[in-house]
């Protein structure tokens, strides 16, 4: 049996699979815990079961078997993982590499095409905000495809109209550096809207107002927009979309994307009607002599939020 986990800034996903089938499944709010190891401990102890390998897919940059998380407070590395888990084979890799792998494992009707496009034989993309924004590549050496982790989603932000030029001296102010992430990003939301309401002196909503300081602000910005019941809320996801379609063009240019760029992460399923309504795909095609190339990649949002875990749980059985 295999021991797969999904470990983002928000919450940790852990899963046994037997062959390519979840057993049991449970998600743990990673803040509460000082440790991965902490939570996969806890996960074992709760199941009698004997696990032969493990792997985890973390949002950060894994090197040589080690990472440092890049919204948590944690170093994990493969070796003090075998350790406390008395596992023999233990993997991590980056969560956008597990979607990568992931995504073979879904069928048509687990995502959600905003342009069919023409698929072609050749590399893919993967780029998912949510707690932060991560940016994959899925590399085709011709008969199959090979995820590989980047850390596109901390590239410098490039504004394309005035309120982005704008919104960037407002985030430089805060930052200094300005990436992709501090925008397309659960945060992000919250700082478009902070930035609308400050400098632009939209109207605020004195519900989000008292979201802000427990933390579920952009979860209520996304439910407004969706309602269309506060216009500051809409025009923040407005932007955010068309960011996000901007930086998407981006990376579909940067891997050569020709079989498609999935939008995976935990905000796109539930803006979707937002990205599919908004200027997400002009602004994704929107790049100058290459828009014709660009309208025939498809993009697809992953809807499956066990995506990672069942790419985390096809990579371990890859390489045992």
């Amino acid at each position: 049996m295999i021991l797969a986990g999904d470990i983002g800034g928000t919450n940790a996903r852990l899963a046994f699979f037997e062959n390519d089938k979840i057993v049991v499944e449970k998600v743990y709010k990673s803040s509460n815990y000082e440790s991965l190891g902490e939570i996969a401990i806890d996960f074992l102890s709760s199941h009698d079961v004997k696990i032969h390998s493990a792997c985890f897919g973390v949002a950060g940059p894994v090197k040589n078997g080690e990472c440092k998380a890049t919204n948590l407070p944690w170093k994990i590395d493969e070796k003090t993982l075998k350790k406390q888990l008395g596992i023999k084979n233990v993997w991590l890799i980056n969560d956008l590499e597990a979607n990568g792998y992931g995504i073979e494992e879904l069928e048509e009707e687990e995502f959600l095409v905003l342009n069919p496009g023409k698929r072609a034989k050749g590399n893919g993309a993967i780029i998912s905000a949510g707690t932060g924004l991560g940016e994959a590549g899925i590399f085709w050496d011709g008969e199959r495809f090979h995820p590989f982790a980047t850390e596109g989603g901390h590239s410098s932000f490039a504004p394309e109209n005035q309120i982005e030029i704008e919104l960037l001296s407002f985030l430089m102010q805060k930052y200094g550096h300005v990436s992709y992430e501090r925008i397309l990003s659960g945060n992000g939301l919250e700082q478009i809207y902070r930035f609308l309401t400050q400098v632009k002196k939209e109207e605020k909503n004195q519900e989000v107002e008292r979201a802000f300081a427990k933390g579920i602000a952009p979860h209520l910005i996304t439910e407004f927009s969706k309602k269309k019941s506060c216009p500051t809320c809409v025009k923040s996801s407005r932007i955010f979309s068309e960011i996000y379609g901007s930086e998407a063009g981006n990376l579909a240019l940067k891997m050569f994307a020709i079989s498609g760029v999935y939008i995976g992460g935990g905000i796109a399923p539930k803006m979707q009607e937002v990205l599919m309504q908004s200027q997400f795909m002009k602004r994704f095609v929107d790049k100058g002599r290459f828009q014709s190339f660009l309208q025939e990649i498809p993009v697809k949002i992953i809807l499956n939020e066990s995506t990672a875990l069942l790419g985390a749980a096809s990579y371990a059985r890859k390489k045992i």
